[in-house]
Protein backbone atom coordinates (compact mmCIF):
# COMPACT_ATOMS: atom_id res chain seq x y z
CA UNK A 1 0.00 0.00 0.00
CA UNK A 2 1.28 3.19 -1.37
CA UNK A 3 -0.26 6.62 0.34
CA UNK A 4 0.25 9.91 -1.27
CA UNK A 5 -0.68 13.18 -0.17
CA UNK A 6 -3.31 11.71 2.13
CA UNK A 7 -4.38 9.07 -0.47
CA UNK A 8 -4.33 5.45 -0.46
CA UNK A 9 -3.04 3.74 -3.33
CA UNK A 10 -2.02 -0.59 -4.12
CA UNK A 11 0.88 -0.38 -5.48
CA UNK A 12 -0.80 -3.11 -8.32
CA UNK A 13 -2.61 -0.35 -9.65
CA UNK A 14 0.28 1.45 -10.45
CA UNK A 15 1.93 -1.75 -12.38
CA UNK A 16 0.60 -1.06 -15.71
CA UNK A 17 3.40 1.41 -16.46
CA UNK A 18 6.24 0.45 -17.83
CA UNK A 19 9.31 1.97 -15.45
CA UNK A 20 6.26 1.46 -12.43
CA UNK A 21 6.14 -1.68 -10.45
CA UNK A 22 5.12 -2.86 -7.08
CA UNK A 23 9.12 -2.30 -6.29
CA UNK A 24 9.36 1.36 -7.12
CA UNK A 25 9.88 4.11 -4.94
CA UNK A 26 6.83 6.20 -6.25
CA UNK A 27 6.55 8.19 -2.93
CA UNK A 28 9.83 9.73 -2.90
CA UNK A 29 12.45 11.07 -5.73
CA UNK A 30 12.62 11.19 -8.51
CA UNK A 31 8.68 10.90 -8.43
CA UNK A 32 8.00 13.97 -5.98
CA UNK A 33 4.96 13.55 -4.15
CA UNK A 34 3.19 16.64 -4.87
CA UNK A 35 3.70 15.20 -8.66
CA UNK A 36 2.42 11.87 -8.29
CA UNK A 37 -0.73 13.11 -6.27
CA UNK A 38 -1.37 15.47 -9.61
CA UNK A 39 -1.14 12.39 -11.44
CA UNK A 40 -2.92 10.07 -9.85
CA UNK A 41 -6.12 12.40 -9.00
CA UNK A 42 -6.10 13.27 -12.56
CA UNK A 43 -5.14 17.41 -11.98
CA UNK A 44 -1.49 17.12 -13.49
CA UNK A 45 -0.83 18.74 -16.93
CA UNK A 46 2.87 18.22 -18.02
CA UNK A 47 5.58 20.73 -19.15
CA UNK A 48 8.58 20.84 -21.42
CA UNK A 49 9.39 18.04 -23.32
CA UNK A 50 13.39 16.92 -23.39
CA UNK A 51 14.35 19.00 -20.85
CA UNK A 52 15.94 16.38 -17.92
CA UNK A 53 19.09 16.33 -16.70
CA UNK A 54 20.41 13.91 -18.91
CA UNK A 55 18.56 12.69 -21.88
CA UNK A 56 20.22 9.18 -21.65
CA UNK A 57 18.96 8.70 -18.36
CA UNK A 58 15.70 10.68 -17.90
CA UNK A 59 13.55 13.08 -19.76
CA UNK A 60 11.47 15.92 -17.67
CA UNK A 61 8.11 14.27 -18.17
CA UNK A 62 6.90 17.82 -16.55
CA UNK A 63 7.54 20.42 -14.08
CA UNK A 64 3.62 22.03 -13.51
CA UNK A 65 2.45 19.53 -11.43
CA UNK A 66 -0.03 21.30 -8.85
CA UNK A 67 2.86 22.09 -6.31
CA UNK A 68 4.85 23.48 -9.19
CA UNK A 69 7.24 20.25 -8.36
CA UNK A 70 9.60 18.66 -10.88
CA UNK A 71 7.76 15.09 -11.98
CA UNK A 72 10.49 13.79 -13.11
CA UNK A 73 10.04 9.82 -15.31
CA UNK A 74 13.01 7.09 -16.01
CA UNK A 75 13.76 7.55 -19.45
CA UNK A 76 11.91 3.29 -20.20
CA UNK A 77 8.97 4.86 -19.02
CA UNK A 78 6.38 6.57 -21.83
CA UNK A 79 3.60 6.80 -19.24
CA UNK A 80 2.96 8.37 -16.13
CA UNK A 81 1.64 6.02 -13.43
CA UNK A 82 -2.12 7.08 -14.51
CA UNK A 83 -3.87 5.97 -17.21
CA UNK A 84 -6.34 8.84 -17.59
CA UNK A 85 -3.13 11.65 -17.15
CA UNK A 86 -1.57 10.02 -20.32
CA UNK A 87 -3.86 11.68 -22.75
CA UNK A 88 -2.07 13.63 -25.29
CA UNK A 89 -2.91 16.54 -26.79
CA UNK A 90 -1.53 18.37 -29.95
CA UNK A 91 -1.96 21.72 -29.09
CA UNK A 92 -1.17 23.62 -25.81
CA UNK A 93 -2.99 24.78 -22.90
CA UNK A 94 -6.16 21.70 -24.16
CA UNK A 95 -8.47 21.81 -21.57
CA UNK A 96 -9.30 18.04 -19.97
CA UNK A 97 -11.90 16.44 -22.15
CA UNK A 98 -15.70 15.43 -21.28
CA UNK A 99 -14.61 11.93 -19.89
CA UNK A 100 -12.50 13.48 -16.87
CA UNK A 101 -8.68 13.17 -18.56
CA UNK A 102 -5.97 15.48 -18.22
CA UNK A 103 -4.41 16.50 -20.80
CA UNK A 104 -0.86 16.04 -21.13
CA UNK A 105 0.43 18.74 -23.51
CA UNK A 106 4.42 18.33 -23.79
CA UNK A 107 5.82 21.07 -26.37
CA UNK A 108 9.22 21.32 -27.02
CA UNK A 109 11.57 22.47 -24.40
CA UNK A 110 14.87 23.15 -24.27
CA UNK A 111 16.64 20.22 -24.56
CA UNK A 112 14.73 19.36 -27.76
CA UNK A 113 15.94 21.03 -31.49
CA UNK A 114 13.67 23.64 -32.40
CA UNK A 115 12.18 24.01 -36.12
CA UNK A 116 9.39 25.31 -38.45
CA UNK A 117 7.73 21.88 -38.37
CA UNK A 118 8.08 18.56 -40.63
CA UNK A 119 9.25 18.14 -44.20
CA UNK A 120 7.01 17.29 -47.17
CA UNK A 121 7.86 17.18 -50.91
CA UNK A 122 8.31 14.42 -53.41
CA UNK A 123 11.86 13.65 -53.37
CA UNK A 124 13.20 10.64 -51.30
CA UNK A 125 14.82 7.08 -52.04
CA UNK A 126 13.50 4.28 -50.99
CA UNK A 127 16.28 1.90 -50.84
CA UNK A 128 16.24 -1.91 -49.16
CA UNK A 129 16.27 -5.08 -49.71
CA UNK A 130 13.95 -7.97 -51.32
CA UNK A 131 14.14 -11.57 -51.49
CA UNK A 132 13.09 -14.26 -54.37
CA UNK A 133 10.09 -13.40 -56.26
CA UNK A 134 9.17 -9.77 -55.00
CA UNK A 135 9.40 -11.04 -51.22
CA UNK A 136 10.82 -8.58 -48.60
CA UNK A 137 14.36 -9.98 -47.52
CA UNK A 138 12.54 -10.99 -43.75
CA UNK A 139 9.86 -13.28 -45.03
CA UNK A 140 12.56 -15.38 -47.51
CA UNK A 141 12.63 -18.62 -46.83
CA UNK A 142 10.97 -17.84 -43.69
CA UNK A 143 7.84 -20.39 -42.54
CA UNK A 144 4.47 -18.77 -42.69
CA UNK A 145 3.29 -18.74 -38.56
CA UNK A 146 1.78 -15.65 -38.71
CA UNK A 147 -2.34 -14.98 -37.47
CA UNK A 148 -4.92 -17.86 -36.84
CA UNK A 149 -4.45 -18.96 -40.55
CA UNK A 150 -0.73 -18.92 -40.39
CA UNK A 151 -0.20 -16.49 -43.16
CA UNK A 152 3.15 -14.76 -44.37
CA UNK A 153 4.31 -12.93 -41.48
CA UNK A 154 5.02 -9.98 -43.93
CA UNK A 155 1.75 -9.97 -45.49
CA UNK A 156 1.51 -5.86 -46.11
CA UNK A 157 -2.28 -4.16 -46.89
CA UNK A 158 -3.57 -1.49 -48.65
CA UNK A 159 -4.46 1.45 -46.44
CA UNK A 160 -6.19 4.01 -48.75
CA UNK A 161 -5.39 7.39 -48.43
CA UNK A 162 -7.88 10.07 -47.63
CA UNK A 163 -8.33 12.92 -44.60
CA UNK A 164 -9.22 12.52 -41.16
CA UNK A 165 -8.25 14.34 -37.63
CA UNK A 166 -5.40 13.61 -35.67
CA UNK A 167 -5.65 12.67 -32.35
CA UNK A 168 -9.60 12.77 -32.51
CA UNK A 169 -12.21 10.36 -31.76
CA UNK A 170 -15.01 12.57 -30.53
CA UNK A 171 -15.49 11.29 -27.46
CA UNK A 172 -12.30 11.52 -25.11
CA UNK A 173 -10.00 13.66 -27.70
CA UNK A 174 -12.46 16.21 -29.46
CA UNK A 175 -10.31 18.71 -30.73
CA UNK A 176 -10.53 18.91 -34.41
CA UNK A 177 -7.85 21.54 -35.04
CA UNK A 178 -5.60 19.36 -37.49
CA UNK A 179 -6.69 17.52 -40.52
CA UNK A 180 -4.58 15.97 -42.05
CA UNK A 181 -4.33 13.96 -45.46
CA UNK A 182 -2.13 11.12 -47.05
CA UNK A 183 -1.83 9.42 -49.76
CA UNK A 184 -2.61 5.97 -50.74
CA UNK A 185 0.10 3.17 -48.34
CA UNK A 186 0.93 -0.11 -47.20
CA UNK A 187 0.98 -0.95 -43.52
CA UNK A 188 2.07 -4.83 -42.74
CA UNK A 189 -0.45 -6.79 -41.43
CA UNK A 190 1.87 -7.62 -38.51
CA UNK A 191 4.37 -6.13 -36.07
CA UNK A 192 7.81 -7.25 -36.58
CA UNK A 193 8.67 -10.69 -35.39
CA UNK A 194 11.51 -12.27 -34.05
CA UNK A 195 11.61 -14.64 -36.66
CA UNK A 196 11.92 -11.95 -39.04
CA UNK A 197 14.10 -10.10 -37.27
CA UNK A 198 16.49 -12.87 -37.02
CA UNK A 199 16.61 -13.05 -40.84
CA UNK A 200 18.19 -9.45 -40.42
CA UNK A 201 20.61 -10.23 -37.94
CA UNK A 202 21.86 -13.21 -39.26
CA UNK A 203 22.27 -11.45 -42.74
CA UNK A 204 24.44 -9.29 -40.79
CA UNK A 205 22.93 -5.79 -41.08
CA UNK A 206 22.13 -3.27 -38.74
CA UNK A 207 25.61 -2.91 -37.66
CA UNK A 208 28.27 -0.04 -37.88
CA UNK A 209 29.89 -2.37 -40.41
CA UNK A 210 26.75 -2.81 -42.86
CA UNK A 211 24.44 0.04 -41.65
CA UNK A 212 21.55 1.18 -44.35
CA UNK A 213 22.60 3.20 -47.34
CA UNK A 214 22.40 6.70 -46.77
CA UNK A 215 18.76 7.57 -48.01
CA UNK A 216 17.85 4.26 -47.50
CA UNK A 217 13.87 3.90 -45.67
CA UNK A 218 12.62 7.11 -47.60
CA UNK A 219 9.03 7.90 -47.94
CA UNK A 220 8.70 9.09 -51.11
CA UNK A 221 6.50 11.93 -50.83
CA UNK A 222 8.99 13.62 -48.03
CA UNK A 223 12.32 14.87 -48.54
CA UNK A 224 15.15 14.20 -46.31
CA UNK A 225 13.32 11.35 -44.53
CA UNK A 226 15.28 8.61 -45.30
CA UNK A 227 18.77 7.03 -43.60
CA UNK A 228 21.52 9.66 -42.30
CA UNK A 229 24.40 8.56 -42.24
CA UNK A 230 25.44 10.54 -39.20
CA UNK A 231 23.34 8.11 -37.72
CA UNK A 232 25.66 5.14 -38.13
CA UNK A 233 27.52 5.70 -35.48
CA UNK A 234 24.66 5.26 -33.28
CA UNK A 235 24.84 1.36 -34.59
CA UNK A 236 26.13 -1.25 -32.76
CA UNK A 237 29.74 -2.77 -33.73
CA UNK A 238 28.91 -5.73 -34.35
CA UNK A 239 25.89 -8.64 -35.11
CA UNK A 240 27.73 -9.63 -31.32
CA UNK A 241 26.70 -6.47 -29.86
CA UNK A 242 23.08 -6.04 -32.14
CA UNK A 243 22.20 -9.66 -30.40
CA UNK A 244 23.39 -8.12 -26.63
CA UNK A 245 21.43 -5.07 -27.22
CA UNK A 246 18.07 -6.67 -27.99
CA UNK A 247 18.06 -8.87 -25.21
CA UNK A 248 16.95 -5.92 -22.72
CA UNK A 249 15.13 -7.12 -20.07
CA UNK A 250 15.45 -10.69 -18.87
CA UNK A 251 11.95 -10.84 -18.19
CA UNK A 252 10.06 -9.68 -21.33
CA UNK A 253 12.68 -9.25 -23.82
CA UNK A 254 11.38 -11.81 -27.05
CA UNK A 255 14.72 -12.14 -29.04
CA UNK A 256 16.68 -15.66 -28.54
CA UNK A 257 20.28 -16.00 -30.03
CA UNK A 258 18.97 -19.46 -31.58
CA UNK A 259 15.37 -20.22 -32.93
CA UNK A 260 13.00 -21.72 -30.76
CA UNK A 261 9.07 -20.98 -29.67
CA UNK A 262 9.32 -17.14 -29.70
CA UNK A 263 9.55 -16.73 -33.35
CA UNK A 264 5.90 -15.21 -34.19
CA UNK A 265 5.78 -13.02 -30.91
CA UNK A 266 6.60 -9.18 -31.76
CA UNK A 267 10.09 -8.38 -31.91
CA UNK A 268 10.67 -5.87 -29.03
CA UNK A 269 13.98 -4.04 -27.49
CA UNK A 270 14.35 -1.90 -30.34
CA UNK A 271 15.26 1.19 -30.16
CA UNK A 272 14.54 3.61 -33.31
CA UNK A 273 17.63 3.49 -35.46
CA UNK A 274 17.18 -0.65 -35.01
CA UNK A 275 13.60 -0.48 -36.41
CA UNK A 276 14.15 2.15 -38.97
CA UNK A 277 17.06 0.44 -40.40
CA UNK A 278 14.96 -3.09 -40.91
CA UNK A 279 12.56 -1.79 -42.09
CA UNK A 280 14.69 -0.59 -44.87
CA UNK A 281 16.59 -3.39 -45.31
CA UNK A 282 13.37 -5.23 -45.58
CA UNK A 283 11.98 -3.14 -48.43
CA UNK A 284 10.13 -0.27 -46.76
CA UNK A 285 10.07 1.93 -44.39
CA UNK A 286 8.46 3.49 -40.74
CA UNK A 287 5.28 5.10 -40.95
CA UNK A 288 4.88 8.93 -40.52
CA UNK A 289 2.88 9.24 -37.09
CA UNK A 290 -0.25 10.82 -39.52
CA UNK A 291 0.06 7.57 -41.47
CA UNK A 292 -0.63 5.18 -38.35
CA UNK A 293 -2.90 7.45 -36.75
CA UNK A 294 -4.91 7.22 -39.71
CA UNK A 295 -5.08 3.94 -39.83
CA UNK A 296 -5.51 3.04 -36.39
CA UNK A 297 -8.18 5.05 -36.42
CA UNK A 298 -9.95 3.65 -39.33
CA UNK A 299 -8.98 7.07 -41.50
CA UNK A 300 -12.10 9.27 -41.29
CA UNK A 301 -14.08 6.76 -39.05
CA UNK A 302 -12.43 8.45 -36.16
CA UNK A 303 -12.03 4.99 -34.23
CA UNK A 304 -11.57 5.27 -30.84
CA UNK A 305 -9.72 1.61 -30.98
CA UNK A 306 -8.74 0.41 -34.15
CA UNK A 307 -11.58 -2.51 -34.01
CA UNK A 308 -14.30 0.03 -32.32
CA UNK A 309 -17.94 -0.63 -34.63
CA UNK A 310 -19.31 2.14 -33.92
CA UNK A 311 -16.43 4.36 -34.44
CA UNK A 312 -17.05 5.54 -30.92
CA UNK A 313 -17.73 2.07 -28.86
CA UNK A 314 -15.53 2.50 -26.14
CA UNK A 315 -15.32 -1.50 -25.65
CA UNK A 316 -12.12 -2.85 -25.36
CA UNK A 317 -12.83 -6.00 -27.42
CA UNK A 318 -10.07 -8.58 -28.43
CA UNK A 319 -6.72 -7.15 -27.92
CA UNK A 320 -3.05 -7.89 -25.77
CA UNK A 321 -2.94 -5.98 -23.26
CA UNK A 322 -3.56 -6.70 -19.18
CA UNK A 323 -2.82 -3.56 -17.07
CA UNK A 324 0.68 -5.16 -15.97
CA UNK A 325 -1.10 -9.10 -15.16
CA UNK A 326 0.55 -10.74 -17.83
CA UNK A 327 3.46 -12.80 -18.69
CA UNK A 328 4.27 -10.67 -21.56
CA UNK A 329 3.59 -10.28 -25.64
CA UNK A 330 1.62 -12.84 -27.20
CA UNK A 331 2.14 -14.56 -31.03
CA UNK A 332 1.11 -11.60 -33.47
CA UNK A 333 -2.34 -11.29 -34.69
CA UNK A 334 -3.59 -13.72 -31.97
CA UNK A 335 -6.42 -11.55 -31.68
CA UNK A 336 -6.91 -11.56 -35.21
CA UNK A 337 -9.40 -10.91 -36.69
CA UNK A 338 -11.58 -9.66 -33.45
CA UNK A 339 -8.36 -7.25 -32.47
CA UNK A 340 -7.82 -5.94 -36.38
CA UNK A 341 -8.36 -2.27 -37.76
CA UNK A 342 -10.73 -1.38 -40.62
CA UNK A 343 -7.98 -2.45 -43.14
CA UNK A 344 -7.08 -5.51 -41.07
CA UNK A 345 -3.95 -4.72 -39.28
CA UNK A 346 -3.22 -6.83 -36.05
CA UNK A 347 -2.61 -5.61 -32.83
CA UNK A 348 -2.49 -2.00 -33.53
CA UNK A 349 -3.17 -1.73 -29.85
CA UNK A 350 -1.59 -3.51 -27.56
CA UNK A 351 1.04 -6.30 -27.99
CA UNK A 352 3.91 -3.22 -28.04
CA UNK A 353 4.07 0.32 -28.42
CA UNK A 354 5.41 0.97 -32.55
CA UNK A 355 7.96 3.61 -33.40
CA UNK A 356 6.85 6.14 -36.05
CA UNK A 357 9.16 8.09 -38.30
CA UNK A 358 8.69 11.06 -36.49
CA UNK A 359 9.77 13.29 -33.84
CA UNK A 360 7.57 13.91 -30.79
CA UNK A 361 6.79 18.14 -31.41
CA UNK A 362 3.53 19.83 -29.89
CA UNK A 363 1.57 21.62 -31.44
CA UNK A 364 1.17 18.99 -34.81
CA UNK A 365 2.19 20.70 -38.17
CA UNK A 366 -0.66 22.14 -39.40
CA UNK A 367 -1.52 21.93 -42.86
CA UNK A 368 -0.62 18.14 -43.04
CA UNK A 369 -0.22 16.96 -46.27
CA UNK A 370 1.79 13.59 -46.18
CA UNK A 371 3.66 14.98 -43.61
CA UNK A 372 6.23 14.10 -40.90
CA UNK A 373 7.98 16.01 -38.37
CA UNK A 374 11.51 15.30 -38.58
CA UNK A 375 13.33 17.50 -36.58
CA UNK A 376 11.85 20.02 -33.66
CA UNK A 377 12.45 17.20 -31.12
CA UNK A 378 15.21 14.83 -30.61
CA UNK A 379 12.66 11.89 -28.89
CA UNK A 380 10.62 9.86 -31.25
CA UNK A 381 6.76 8.98 -31.24
CA UNK A 382 5.74 5.57 -30.52
CA UNK A 383 1.66 4.61 -30.79
CA UNK A 384 -0.52 2.12 -30.17
CA UNK A 385 0.06 0.98 -26.20
CA UNK A 386 1.33 -2.46 -24.98
CA UNK A 387 0.70 -5.63 -23.16
CA UNK A 388 1.78 -4.25 -20.04
CA UNK A 389 -1.14 -1.14 -20.04
CA UNK A 390 -4.52 -0.37 -18.90
CA UNK A 391 -7.34 -0.22 -21.64
CA UNK A 392 -7.28 3.29 -21.89
CA UNK A 393 -3.52 3.50 -23.26
CA UNK A 394 -4.57 1.56 -26.41
CA UNK A 395 -6.72 4.27 -27.95
CA UNK A 396 -6.84 5.26 -31.41
CA UNK A 397 -6.01 9.17 -30.63
CA UNK A 398 -3.05 8.55 -27.78
CA UNK A 399 0.57 9.56 -28.86
CA UNK A 400 3.67 9.26 -26.57
CA UNK A 401 7.51 9.35 -26.98
CA UNK A 402 11.14 7.55 -26.15
CA UNK A 403 14.36 8.31 -26.40
CA UNK A 404 15.52 7.05 -30.07
CA UNK A 405 18.66 5.16 -28.38
CA UNK A 406 16.71 3.36 -25.87
CA UNK A 407 15.86 -0.19 -26.43
CA UNK A 408 12.90 -0.85 -24.48
CA UNK A 409 10.98 -4.46 -23.92
CA UNK A 410 7.67 -2.50 -24.27
CA UNK A 411 8.56 -0.96 -28.06
CA UNK A 412 8.75 -2.65 -31.47
CA UNK A 413 7.93 -1.25 -34.47
CA UNK A 414 5.44 -2.20 -37.96
CA UNK A 415 6.80 -1.79 -41.64
CA UNK A 416 5.19 0.38 -44.13
CA UNK A 417 5.45 0.25 -47.74
CA UNK A 418 4.92 1.93 -51.07
CA UNK A 419 3.91 -0.81 -52.88
CA UNK A 420 3.61 -4.44 -51.27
Amino acid sequence: MLVVSGCSFDTNELKGYPGIDSSTAVDGPPYGVDGLSGILNGTWEAGPNDSGPSVDSWFDAGRDSPSDAAVDFPSDSPLSPSVDAAVESPKDAAASDAAGDATDVRDVGTGGTTGSGGATGSGGISGGASGSGGVPASCAGLTATCGPSSESCCKSLLVPGGTFYRSYDGVDFTDMSYPATVADFYLDKYEITVGRFRQFVNAGMGTQGNPPASGAGANPLITGSGWDSTWNTNRPANTAGLEAAVKCDATYQTWTNTAGSNESQPMNCLDWYTAFAFCAWDGGRLPTEAEWNYAASGGSEQRYYPWSSPPTSTTIGDAVYCGGSCNGTQNVGSKSPKGDGKWGQSDLAGNVWEWMLDSYASPYENPCNNCADLTRASNRVIRGGGFYNYDKILRSALRWDNNPWSPNYYIGARCARTSP
